[in-house]
């Protein structure tokens, strides 16, 4: 009995070493990744990997064609948007986030006192990692997710000299990842419930020809309420008709598809695949072909079959083995998208109309106490000085590069007509 008790301990530190692990890991670009990868011997000098590291950059940049277009080089002469919202128009209280480009901000609009999460990019580092026509493609993906309740939606955006502003909505109920997280796990019904509000919201882009292609539990937000918002769109791929492809190689390893690991033409059935990796996690707490050894990971994508354990019911086993189908041709969704989905038993309890309708009490609501509640949010980040230039409309010295930053991006600017000013 009492070696039982030190095997189940033995056990039990190990579960929680590499969940810690996991943890530490999970937020790795997929930049870092294949630096990690290519500066580390015994992992560089597997086969495998050998083939995998052979991404041709042509590859990995959206052809002209891809994306939405910049101008020629003679219309990018001047900032002349002309735009009523400036920097100074909002009071910047808080860092709550931080990615490659720049920082997301808690901001109060001076004049409503209303709050937004403010977006600020830097054009220069932008520009350096010839980013912007994804920068340029999440503007105009956020600009159609206004009629949809579990999209962020984009309130302004401006620019000046040398940065770009996203107003958005602000949303507080903490990152999807923060809450499983702390919980390890959740049960069916809540799982179904938020895989339910995400699938609506991939269907509504799928219907305007548009692939989201990084869905992960770190960008999918809860509100207030318990209500799934989905949030970051640099990676989406817009203008793919239903039966159209692409093949740029991007995404989040942990949750990359098995034809974009294989650098084969995929198409929006790459969403449907990171949404079985969702809900395996949601259910298992791993994605459901993670390592540690990121070599074995991706063998495990590439070939390794689905491992489902008992604590799951048979529709839930189904929908799983549906979404995580290796083929791509054979995976739900492939045939009829969304409504593929709609129709499982898996979402037998679902009443859509009601769901879109967001009068489906969610399972779970955060505890918020009102807009400057922070206690969802990172404390890394939230502990950060806020720069007191976010507020002010530098300008560049005249140099080539300043100059060049200054006028890159043209028709970024957007403000709502004037009867839906700050709703």
């Amino acid at each position: 009995m009492t070696e039982n008790k030190c095997d189940f301990t033995h056990k039990m530190r190990g579960i929680v070493s590499f969940f810690t692990a996991f943890i530490k890991e999970r937020k790795m670009g997929l930049n870092d990744l294949i630096l990690r990868l290519a500066s580390t011997p015994p992992i560089s000098q597997n086969s495998d990997v050998h083939v995998f590291l052979k991404v041709d950059e042509n590859q990995n940049a959206e052809t002209e064609e891809d994306l939405s277009p910049l101008g020629s080089a003679s219309q990018r002469n001047s900032l002349r948007e002309e735009t009523q919202i400036k920097p100074s128009d909002f009071d910047y209280l808080k860092i709550i986030g931080k990615g490659s480009f720049g920082k997301v901000l808690l901001a109060r609009h001076k004049e409503s006192a209303k709050y937004y999460a403010v977006k600020v990019l830097q054009k220069k580092i932008v520009l350096k990692k010839k980013e912007q026509r994804h920068i340029m493609a999440e503007r105009s993906v956020l600009l159609k997710n206004v009629q949809h309740p579990f999209l962020v939606g984009l309130h302004y955006s401006f620019q000046t000299a040398d940065k770009l502003y996203f107003v958005l909505d602000y949303v507080n109920g903490g990152e999807l990842f923060y809450h499983l997280q702390r919980e390890r796990v959740f049960l069916e019904p809540r799982a179904r419930f938020y895989v339910a509000e995400m699938a609506s919201a991939l269907g509504y882009l799928h219907s305007l020809h548009i692939v989201y292609r990084d869905l992960k539990p770190e960008n999918i937000l809860l509100d207030s309420e318990g209500h799934i918002v989905l949030t970051d769109f640099g990676l989406c791929k817009e203008g793919l008709p239903p039966n159209g492809t692409t093949t740029t190689f991007c995404g989040t390893p942990e949750y990359l598809a098995p034809e974009v690991l294989q650098k084969q033409a995929y198409d929006h059935t790459v969403d449907w695949w990171c949404l079985g990796c969702v809900l395996y996690e949601m259910l298992y707490g791993l994605p459901p072909f993670y390592s540690r050894n990121m070599a074995e990971m991706y063998n495990n994508i590439l070939h390794k079959s689905l491992v489902l354990k008992p604590n799951v019911s048979n529709a839930g086993r189904e929908m799983l083995e549906g979404l995580l189908q290796k083929e791509r041709a054979r995976r739900l969704g492939a045939r009829q998208d969304f409504m593929e989905l709609k129709a499982h038993p898996f979402f037998s309890p679902i009443n859509w109309d009601d769901l879109l309708a967001k009068k489906v009490k969610p399972p779970f609501v955060p505890a918020v106490n009102g807009p400057t509640d922070l206690r969802h949010f990172d404390p890394e980040f939230t502990h950060l000085p806020v720069p007191g230039s976010l507020g002010s409309t530098e300008c560049f010295l005249a140099t080539s590069s300043g100059q060049e930053a200054a006028s890159a991006f043209p028709g970024f600017s957007y403000e709502p007509p004037l009867e839906d000013v700050f709703p």
